[in-house]
């Protein structure tokens, strides 16, 4: 793993145990000797502290930062208030999902976070299109770190000499001073859970760290709970769930198209892809993103075909794994339009096997996310 690149709390996961593996680019952890089931139901009722310093941080600068952004998203950016924050995905002129992202606005223009294995294309696609209408300045100098779970406030408030958190709702940002050192939240996060996310400057990450996992409620954790909890949550993974030839609407993200931007909306369109996803609004998609849920206990994975009774091909497994919170296998992928109603059986091809699944309901998991 020489070639790939660390973090700058890489010599405090070794410290820690952690099992570390190639992922993006960079040598991450997986695991810490507690295992994967033990860090996901700790997220789940305490807290848990995720290193995401390989996701890709930029700012755009200037006053026609929003506006500019808009050509690539299809999200309201110009009306975003400062300080807080939008889902968003770039979108190509096929109408299928580049990345998905995270936009904040903020003093002077917006913050933006992308997936760690897009961020160098997604830093070229932002030039390529923007650098006439704003500055865009990547900052390769800031870790992340995600404080994830319901004793996630609580973990903050004491590191704030007991400031009361209760005005800070979800998709909110601002600047506090944590253990002395000065860093930017927003109460974000990928698990499903009330949290934050937590930009440092590399030179004081190890120690927030430090600071965050002296409190006892808080555990280190890998990859693999990363990833569990994400799915019981229903969030798609980027080059799993989502790729440049699937579009917002097949994957079950209308939700995230602002309505200003939609048909009729005061600034419909003016999108890469806009006809061929508006066109899906009005019209629907042939295939749908859906909720799966094995009918035995036999994990389905990604890259599984799923078929009909009658064996013909309909979709295939997009993510797939064992849910610790439900204790129970789940998936998502997916299928055609005529069998994505939910409660539908379906079936998933698993070594020379037929395994039954229910298409269900996302999430898997209500959602906890402080709304105040």
């Amino acid at each position: 793993m020489s070639d790939l690149r660390r973090t700058p709390l890489y010599s405090l996961h070794l410290e820690l145990g952690a099992k570390m593996v190639p992922f993006a680019g960079y040598e991450m952890p997986v695991q810490y000797p507690a295992g994967v089931l033990k860090e996901h139901l700790h997220t789940r009722s305490k807290a848990g502290l995720f290193d995401v310093s390989h996701m890709g941080q930029l700012h755009l600068l200037g006053e026609g930062a929003p506006k500019a952004l808009e050509t690539l998203v299809p999200v309201d950016i110009v009306g975003l208030a400062l300080n807080c924050q939008r889902y968003a995905l770039f979108t190509n002129e096929a109408g299928g999902i580049l990345d998905d992202l995270m936009v904040t606005r903020i003093e002077g223009g917006l913050a933006v976070v992308v997936n760690a294995a897009c961020k160098i294309d997604d830093e070229a696609h932002l030039r390529a299109h923007l650098s006439g209408a704003c500055t865009i300045v990547a900052r390769p100098e800031f870790a992340l770190l995600a404080l994830q779970g319901p004793g996630a406030s609580g973990v903050l408030s004491r590191l704030l000499g007991g400031e009361d958190l209760k005005d800070f709702i979800f998709m909110q940002a601002r600047h506090m001073v944590l253990a002395g050192i000065d860093v930017f939240v927003t109460r974000s996060g990928y698990t499903g859970e009330d949290g934050f996310e937590i930009s440092v400057h590399n030179d004081h990450a190890e120690a927030l760290a430090r600071a965050l996992l002296q409190d006892p409620v808080v555990a280190p954790i890998g990859l693999g709970a990363r990833d569990s909890l994400r799915l019981e949550a229903g969030l798609c993974l980027y080059g799993h769930d989502l790729n440049a030839s699937t579009t917002p609407i097949e994957a079950a993200l209308l939700w995230a198209i602002s309505k200003a931007r939609r048909a009729q909306g005061e600034r419909a369109a003016g999108f890469l892809g806009a006809d061929v996803i508006l066109a899906q609004i009005r019209d629907g998609a042939l295939r749908q993103r859906v909720g799966l849920l094995p009918q035995e206990r036999t994990p389905v994975r990604e890259g599984a075909i799923l078929c009909n009774d009658a064996g013909d091909a309909i979709g295939a497994v997009t993510s797939g794994g064992f849910g610790p919170t439900l204790n129970a296998p789940l998936a998502m992928g997916y299928v055609q339009k005529a069998h994505a109603s939910i409660d539908s059986l379906v079936y998933a091809k698993v070594r020379e096997r037929k395994i039954a699944l229910k298409v269900a309901k996302t999430p898997f998991v209500p959602n906890r996310y402080y709304r105040g």
